[in-house]
């Protein structure tokens, strides 16, 4: 039985990982704006807080993120630059470096990231979004390269629209469940040797 800390874990992709550790056996830490440790990660000090008192973990699972977009980049305000890069990217900044240092003394550690297939294939009208989650999917690779010797593995996951409640119902949407089932995979011993990758989901919107 297995330690997992997920973050996000109130929306509709975090409540099936949630559920798919439980249902494994393991004992789940969970954080979001106002469930679980209820804390907003874009905020250094709460990510510690996190971190603090999930205490020592085998896994951390970041869900964290958001989403906006639907003008041209030439129309796109500041705020909204910042509001992506703080939800996508700076959350999952302050999360790694709260639980880092503390799999690193243990020798052991799995992180695996929600990223998003426009994290590598942009589309128009999203470009915050879409440089945002790039800008994770590099975090992911570089925390990978700089923990490869510390028997931490760390992974990303590129879904494309999922069948979340917040997504428009389409039959080609990924499945949530089967996205929690890859995360769970990525946390045993059978992917040890999987780290730095950026897995994409698609489906049927290959």
């Amino acid at each position: 039985m297995s330690r997992i800390l997920v973050t996000g874990a109130n929306g509709g992709l975090g409540a099936h990982i949630v559920r798919a550790f439980q249902d494994r056996g393991d004992t789940v830490i969970t954080s979001s704006r106002s469930a679980g440790i209820a804390a907003d990660l874009t905020k250094a000090g709460d990510a510690q807080r996190v971190a603090d008192e999930a205490g020592g973990i085998d896994a951390l699972i970041h869900v964290t993120g958001g989403f906006a977009g639907g003008q041209p980049i030439h129309e796109t305000d500041e705020a909204l630059w910042t509001q992506m890069l703080n939800l996508n990217l700076m959350a999952a900044v302050h999360m790694f470096k709260a639980v880092i240092p503390r799999m690193r003394q243990a020798g052991r550690g799995r992180i695996v990231a929600i990223g998003s297939r426009a994290g590598q294939h942009p589309a128009a009208t999203i470009a915050a979004y879409s440089a945002s989650k790039a800008a994770l999917l590099s975090l992911v690779q570089t925390a990978a390269l700089e923990n490869k010797d510390a028997g931490i593995t760390v992974n990303a996951i590129l879904p494309a629209t999922m069948d979340t409640p917040n997504n428009t119902p389409d039959p080609r949407n990924v499945s949530a469940a089967r996205i929690a089932e890859i995360c769970v995979f990525l946390t045993t011993e059978s992917a040890a040797d999987i780290t730095g990758a950026a897995i994409p989901v698609y489906g049927a919107q290959l």
